[in-house]
């Protein structure tokens, strides 16, 4: 059995600033609108969180069943170390994209955005494509283009 620490570890925390600093200068911008209601932002807060340790769960599985990840030095790798079943990343990755979803879908009816609700679609859908499904993005040299966009100017724009 997996121990909690080592999905800890899966889960990558050391890549979380990346979720939480567009947050925080979407928040930062509402405040300076005269925007600001703290709900929202924790709520876009959770999403960008669940999303990093969705997609870090995601990109741990696609890799692992892939092989890519047989070599690699960094951070440990649940799949590809044997550390969990395939499965259970799987999962966990799911689990993850759902919190978000559902965080999501507070925002949206806090908001009364409903565009929301395509723009949280495509997130999730990136976050799983990245290095999962048929052709991932992330093998074509797109990863940074898309990190850009929704690890940079969806969450400022979503929290503002």
């Amino acid at each position: 059995m997996t121990s909690a620490a080592m999905w800890v570890a899966g889960a990558r925390p050391r890549t979380l600033p990346a979720a939480v600093s567009p947050v925080v200068v979407g928040t930062g911008l509402a405040i300076a609108a005269g925007s600001f209601v703290a709900p929202r932002a924790l709520l876009a807060l959770v999403v960008a969180v669940a999303l990093q340790v969705g997609v870090n769960y995601a990109n741990d599985y696609s890799d692992g069943i892939r092989g890519t990840d047989d070599s690699r030095v960094g951070p440990i790798r649940l799949v590809g170390q044997g550390l969990a079943r395939p499965g259970s990343v799987r999962a966990a990755a799911f689990l993850c994209f759902l919190i978000a979803a559902l965080a999501g879908l507070g925002l949206v009816v806090l908001t009364g955005e409903w565009w929301l609700v395509a723009v949280g679609l495509a997130s999730i859908a990136a976050a799983w494509l990245y290095t999962g499904g048929p052709r991932p993005y992330g093998y074509l040299g797109l990863g940074e283009v898309f990190v850009l966009v929704f690890f940079g100017i969806v969450p400022v724009m979503g929290t503002a």
